[in-house]
């Protein structure tokens, strides 16, 4: 199909390199490869994690962590971890839960945790009215308690993003740092629109680090809104509706696997 008339991209390697056309947004891209057995190990060896996805995948289907702890090899998929004395007798089990689906490797980023469960963010840019680009919201997901993914689809809980950030910094930081997502959102939205000059909607994955550096961990085509279903003020996921109806987009919006947001205090 030519680049010119599509308006999704499935391959999460193809997404990787056209972000990396673009220099102001290569700091922001951790390492991501086809998955082999050397480069997991290479991996492994200089990041301690990673996680590896299907490189076609979605809902945080089929991502499993994978960590080296000393000489002790382990992965967590789902709610189950497997530990293993050598790196050969992990990849070989890996290899057997994947069959033949291609797989990528990630650079792992330790994200930001609340009562030991990480979180990250879903930033949604979209063509407004006038066919602008514009960031219409931005969202936290805190992972189900015995998960290592965040999203809603695998039990995550929504939260609204100044929210969730005023528990690990101060007002002032956590307020630049949803702008800063807000930039790189609308940044990604023109690279990406430059390959694919057909496509209307981003929906970004951010992760914030334990030294507030941010990361886009993937970029969605085809964006699900469902998280900003379950935020109090329905400021955004209207804005959401509204702008995708503008382009021929309508939603399904049952949203019964993530949970809604109850007072961080509560966490």
């Amino acid at each position: 199909m030519n680049r010119s008339t599509m308006k999704y991209v499935s391959s999460k390697l193809v997404k990787t390199k056209v972000l990396l056309q673009d220099p102001a947004l290569i700091p922001y891209v951790p390492r991501t490869a086809s998955l082999t057995l050397s480069r997991l190990l290479l991996m492994l060896n200089r990041y301690k994690m990673v996680y590896i996805k299907p490189v076609c995948g979605s809902l945080g289907i089929g991502v499993i962590r994978v960590e080296r702890n000393g000489a002790l090899f382990r992965y967590r998929d789902g709610t189950h971890t497997y530990t293993f004395r050598t790196f050969r007798q992990m990849y070989v089990s890996i290899q057997h839960r994947i069959g033949s689906t291609p797989y990528l490797v990630q650079k792992g980023i330790v994200m930001l945790q609340l009562r030991h469960r990480p979180f990250d963010f879903r930033v949604m840019v979209q063509r407004n009215e006038k066919s602008i680009w514009e960031c219409t919201g931005v969202v936290a997901r805190l992972a189900h308690p015995k998960k290592a993914v965040t999203n809603g689809s695998q039990g995550g809980t929504i939260y609204a993003a100044d929210e969730i950030l005023s528990k690990v910094a101060d007002i002032t930081k956590a307020e630049k740092l949803v702008e800063e997502m807000k930039k790189i959102g609308l940044k990604t939205a023109k690279q990406f629109s430059a390959s694919y000059p057909n496509m209307n909607e981003l929906g970004l994955d951010i992760a914030v680090d334990r030294n507030l550096r941010l990361w886009i961990l993937e970029v969605n085509t085809r964006p699900d809104p469902c998280p900003f279903t379950k935020l109090s003020d329905a400021t955004m996921i209207e804005t959401i509706v509204k702008y995708a109806k503008s382009y021929g987009r309508v939603y399904e919006l049952k949203c019964n696997k993530a949970q809604k947001s109850v007072s961080t205090s509560h966490i």
